[in-house]
């Protein structure tokens, strides 16, 4: 290819030499005799440099690559050198060929031409139109308006384009995820209803021995826990036990069901109100949430109306002006990751819509604007950074929240669901006004008439929040409000202001450089002023945070924390106590883990007492840690000298065992008592899906969350039932589970033995199988899902995986000849898939995927020689089979 390619560009140099050669004869010979219009064009302005052009076959060279081997141009040259290059005319194509560019047609007529470097717009009617070659571009114009250096190699004869981005690192783009398809998968629908976990919480503590007046005494008490599902919500019970000997005293503390979705929330039973209470007691009732326009964030736990009335995520506007043809790009994080992008048109003015902030999205975004669309110019960099006020809406965004219900006090008579009382509920509409001011007001009933109101305010372009909530006509003085303002005129620096009935507070933080923060406060209600500052240092070994506080009232807090190597001190106390800690870490793993010495001191100066202990101790905490994060065994064994008295200190806790917490801790000595004291806390977490195993010890995150229980398991006997003895496959779940096209480990999946926990927002997923995954020889029935997900349970999706059969052979003729092309077929008997393989040029075929079962086989939809094979449970996973095709009669 090389020498045909040498051999074409000689000829090419040779023609075009005899050309000019020729050329440059005749206008010698014949002076007299007039130029033909050879390039006559509709709009040229230089019409007496373009009479000299001529059609000139080059290539295009994009930096050192040659883009297009040939084309044709309009130019001339002397055999040495390019005569007036900056007027030759180069096909639009070709450039945007050379160039490797994106145009897009808009609809006013131009053409926005984008290439890693540069986006702008051209105008077709600006540009020439030569007879020949079509619409053309001035090299001069490449030069100017595209800022692409050109020159023409005369060696190469080759026009060659360097453009300042050939190595232009482009900033990242939001890669867009990949789509999540629902349609025509089978479906999992979540349980109706569902008893899905249970802890009881058992504490022993105790006192005894020791100079105190206080008898030695043993006490029992506990609390109960449940969780589960109904009908698309999550219901949740919590019953106090102070003395679990006696069930008398037994309290049902908290009863809830709630139902969330984007648009709209319902709430039974126990739960806070969206109003600042007036009465005493619990607030038991119904209540709803209609919201247009937003979707709240997810709640982590019970229902919170302060969270549910919010927006996961504002859209606000980011304008600005700049010169016509400027490139401004929009980006978010600290990656500069390119959300959008505007050519600035004739207005001057560019405008991104619809920006999400919030929870649901970035707050920090940076504009850049590049002149006359050049990425490889310096951008002007303009900062575009916005804070969260929780409780605004996106402009047009409203709520409406409507809710009756009942006081309940607990009764002290015995009665477990205790007394209710007086009737309270309120109405109230929240709308989003501007996308800076947010209005709120309602009608509230607690135990009298009060009406609402609530403004949340937070300018766009000025560093000030400020939130008022207000009921008006209260009994004690007329109204009940709460308003907080917060100015931030620099990242360095802030005021939060905060008022309400009861007192008026004010913050404000100063970090004069990095490493020192100044602060001041005031509290009305406590009649002070406060000063403090906090320094830090950190470098590869060493670590210092250090701070201190002093109000007018004489009140002190200080604190201190510290690492060189393996040491690490802690310090921290007041004008009563003070506290300190010096660990030598003695493993060579990170810090906090493995075995450690530790000394401390402690010293309490109260009722005209100065009391102190010391304490020397060894500490060990496991490497490995359980999936809620707790360490496998965490021991603490020492040995205390103070005022009043020796003694043993010692703590061990445990999470060997999934879902059960067991913390016990016994000290014979403090600086409060020189009696012993000893605290037994255990805590089983029980998961009642599916058999009983142990939960996750943060199970109540499931009144909000629900997940999935995954159960891929071998059915031998291929019932689609797991059935007793079937055992669950839990290898490699990494392989085998995709979750919305995410591998199951992004989501940190639980493993247990009896499936595969995975916790999730509400929601319906896909959930695929991956055959990368699967066990040698087996293979599920379907390979993907679509799975519901409900608060308060997992979703059980039971995946029967069956033995997958194959068998292998040859296909012969009458004649002993393998066949080439044959259609081997295996037909079920009964009903199924048929299944089928074409032979090879050596006449093999393979049929994989059988399942257990008769099968009829076939080859070009005739019987063959055997006619029929039978899969049974004892049959080899691999058979070979030869097949022969039967004589027609």
């Amino acid at each position: 290819m090389k020498i045909i390619s040498l051999a074409y560009l000689a000829v090419t140099t040779l023609l075009c030499s005899l050309i000019t050669i020729t050329s440059v004869v005749a206008q010698t010979l014949a002076p007299e005799i007039p130029k033909p219009e050879v390039a006559a064009t509709t709009s040229s302005p230089r019409r007496n440099d373009s009479d000299q052009l001529i059609i000139l076959p080059v290539g295009v060279n994009l930096g050192k690559q040659n883009v297009i081997p040939s084309t044709l141009v309009r130019g001339f040259e002397d055999g040495s050198q390019a005569i007036n290059f900056q007027t030759w005319l180069i096909p639009l194509d070709d450039v945007i060929q050379g160039l490797k560019l994106d145009v897009k047609p808009l609809e006013d007529g131009q053409l926005e031409v984008r290439s890693p470097g540069l986006v702008t717009r051209i105008n077709p009617e600006e540009l020439p139109t030569d007879p020949e070659l079509g619409l053309v571009i001035p090299v001069k114009t490449i030069q100017t308006l595209l800022g692409v250096p050109t020159e023409f190699d005369m060696i190469e004869y080759a026009i060659t384009f360097n453009p300042p981005w050939l190595n232009l690192r482009r900033k990242g783009r939001r890669t867009p995820e990949i789509p999540v398809v629902l349609e025509g998968l089978s479906e999992i629908d979540a349980p109706a209803f569902s008893i899905s976990a249970i802890r009881q919480r058992v504490n022993i503590s105790g006192r005894g021995g020791g100079s105190s007046s206080v008898s030695n005494s043993t006490n029992y008490s506990g609390e109960f826990t449940t969780v589960g599902t109904l009908l698309g919500g999550s219901w949740f019970l919590r019953t106090r036990q102070p003395d679990l000997t006696d069930t008398g005293t037994f309290r049902l503390q908290e009863a809830q069901y709630f139902r969330q979705t984007d648009a709209a929330d319902f709430v039974l039973g126990s739960q806070p109100t969206f109003w600042r209470n007036q009465g005493t007691g619990q607030y038991w009732g119904a209540t709803t949430i209609q919201r247009w326009g937003f979707t709240p964030p997810l709640s982590r736990g019970g229902f919170s109306p302060t969270q549910r009335l919010q927006a996961n995520d504002i859209g606000r506007s980011i304008t600005g002006e700049a010169e016509p043809g400027t490139l401004v790009q929009l980006t978010q994080g600290f990656n500069d990751v390119v959300v959008d992008e505007i050519l600035v048109d004739s207005s001057g003015v560019y405008r991104f819509e619809n920006v999400i902030t919030g929870r649901g999205g970035s707050n920090t975004y940076r504009v850049f604007l590049y002149p006359d669309g050049q990425l490889t110019a310096e951008p002007e960099i303009r900062e575009a950074n916005f804070s969260t006020l929780p409780g605004q809406l996106t402009k047009g965004a409203s709520a409406l929240v409507v809710s009756t219900g009942l006081s309940r006090e607990s009764s002290q008579n015995g009665n477990f669901f205790g007394e209710f009382t007086d009737v309270r509920g309120g109405i109230a509409y929240r709308l989003g006004v501007t996308e800076d001011l947010t209005l709120g007001m309602g009608v509230v009933y607690d135990e009298s008439v009060l009406g609402l109101g609530e403004l949340f305010y937070q300018p766009a372009g000025f560093p000030l929040k400020v939130k008022v909530s207000a009921l008006l006509g209260t009994e004690d003085e007329g109204i009940d409000y709460d308003a907080s303002i917060n100015f931030q005129p620099s990242p360095k620096l802030s005021f939060n202001f905060n008022s309400d009935s009861l007192a008026q507070r004010f913050r404000v933080n100063w970090q004069v450089f990095r490493g020192l923060t100044l602060r001041a406060s005031g509290n009305t209600r406590e009649e002070a002023l406060a000063a403090g500052m906090s320094i830090s240092q950190t470098s590869q070994n060493f670590s210092l945070f250090a701070s201190a506080d002093i109000d007018t009232n004489n009140n002190k807090r200080w604190s201190l924390r510290s690492n060189l190597g393996s040491l690490r001190l802690s310090h921290r106390g007041n004008e009563i106590t003070t506290n300190s800690e010096l660990i030598y870490y003695l493993s060579d793993s990170s810090a906090s883990k493995g075995h450690s010495l530790l000394l401390g001191y402690e010293t309490r100066d109260s009722n005209n007492r100065d009391d102190h202990l010391a304490r020397l101790a060894w500490r060990y905490r496991s490497p490995q840690q359980s999936s809620d994060g707790r360490y496998l065994w965490d021991l603490d064994f020492g040995y205390g000298f103070g005022s009043r008295g020796n003694g043993l200190i010692a703590s061990a806790s445990s999470a060997v065992i999934p879902g059960l917490v067991l913390r016990l801790r016994y000290q014979e000595i403090s600086t409060t008592s020189d009696g012993s004291t000893f605290r037994i806390e255990l805590s089983p977490n029980i998961n009642v899906q599916s058999g009983i195993s142990g939960a996750d010890t943060r199970f109540d995150r499931l009144r909000s969350r629900g997940g999935l229980l995954i159960q891929p398991f071998f059915d031998n006997n291929g019932n689609g039932k797991r059935d007793s003895g079937e055992e669950i496959y839990l290898e490699e779940p990494d392989l085998l589970l995709l979750v919305n096209n995410k591998s199951i480990t992004s989501f940190r999946p639980d493993i247990r033995n009896n499936g595969i926990f995975v916790k999730l927002d509400p929601d319906t997923y896909r959930l695929d199988l991956d055959p990368a995954g699967y066990p040698i020889d087996w293979k599920p029935e379907e390979s993907a899902y679509a799975v519901e997900v409900v608060p308060g349970s997992y979703t059980p999706v039971t995946v029967p995986m069956v033995l997958s059969y194959t068998f292998a052979g040859v296909v012969t003729d009458a004649a002993g000849e393998a066949v080439e092309g044959a259609k081997v077929e295996a037909v079920p008997v009964d009903s199924g898939k048929s299944i089928f393989s074409i032979t090879n040029g050596a006449g093999v075929f393979y049929l994989e995927g059988l399942q257990q079962g008769k099968y009829n086989l076939l080859i070009n939809g005739e019987s063959a020689q055997p006619n029929q094979i039978e899969i049974k449970p004892d049959s080899e996973p691999f058979q070979e089979l030869n097949l022969s095709i039967l004589l027609s009669p």
